[in-house]
């Protein structure tokens, strides 16, 4: 694993030259274009990347994003890779690594997601303040490498105060209505019963989708601070009649981009490396 992390890593190196970003963004469902707002750019498709997977999911593009985003250097990946595809949860989080080898402190997290809260409208937009982990299976699983963080790390702050506060602050500034809410990880790839719905909604959480856990997981091993940001693209539970589709999500993630990108190119200015 550490010979696979390393070889990735150099790769990039040589491929892109110069210094690397020291932040990271991963994009979801529908939140691809964001990239248009990426300067300098250099693509890098994933089928050309030593161990990289290739994601297999329509509005995941499959490219490795170098560029110059709020005046600072990022890394962002066009499309990620999800458990429900096949790829085991090494695999899936396999990017993260690639990522801290490469010196980056920051990640940013946006995914499209089902809302529980009964206060959440489709198309809002929701800063993840937690989440709750109900994978099958742990991206810690197995022999831990203690070059690449503890053996049993602490999940107590798994998403960054500090960068929350930036964001409710940007979120004011801009008059985005921003919410607040815990999101569950599920491993898809069916949309949820009006019954699971109901289910996630009382064990904890405002929304739920089939990614962002295992990376952010991975993330916190790695000592990065992360921020992470859904998108409300449908609405369940047992008063809920709507049958949603992919298309309505990617439809829906497209209408709240402009939200998603003023604050995470907000952020990406404003933080402190």
């Amino acid at each position: 694993m550490l010979e696979k992390i390393n070889q990735t890593a150099e790769y990039l190196r040589q491929r892109v030259g110069g210094e690397m970003p020291r932040i990271a963004i991963i994009l979801g469902t529908g939140l691809g274009p964001l990239v248009d707002s990426i300067e300098n750019k250099v693509f890098i498709p994933y089928s050309e990347i030593p161990n990289f997977p290739v994601s297999t999911v329509e509005g995941h593009s499959g490219n490795l994003i170098f560029g110059i985003l709020g005046g600072k250097p990022v890394i962002a990946m066009q499309g990620r890779f999800h458990y429900y595809e096949g790829y085991d949860m090494k695999t899936v989080t396999f990017p993260v690594r690639v990522f801290k080898a490469l010196g980056v402190e920051i990640l940013f997290v946006s995914n499209a997601s089902g809302g529980m809260n009964k206060e959440f409208a489709v198309g809002e937009v929701m800063t993840i303040t937690d989440h709750i982990n109900l994978f099958p299976e742990h991206p810690l699983r197995g022999r831990n490498y203690n070059e690449l963080g503890t053996r049993f790390p602490a999940m107590t702050y798994a998403y960054d105060r500090e960068l929350m506060a930036m964001a409710d602050a940007i979120a004011e500034e801009k008059g985005i209505r921003l919410m607040h809410g815990v999101y569950v990880g599920v491993t898809g790839p069916t949309f949820e019963t009006p019954a699971e719905y109901e289910y996630y909604r009382i064990i904890g959480g405002d929304c739920v989708g089939m990614s962002t856990v295992p990376e952010v997981i991975v993330a916190n091993h790695a000592g990065m601070r992360v921020y992470g940001i859904s998108v409300i693209t449908d609405l369940g539970g047992k008063d809920v009649t709507q049958v949603p589709t992919h298309e309505e999500v990617q439809q829906a993630a497209v209408i709240a981009q402009p939200k998603c990108l003023t604050i995470m190119e907000e952020l990406v200015a404003r933080v402190k490396l």
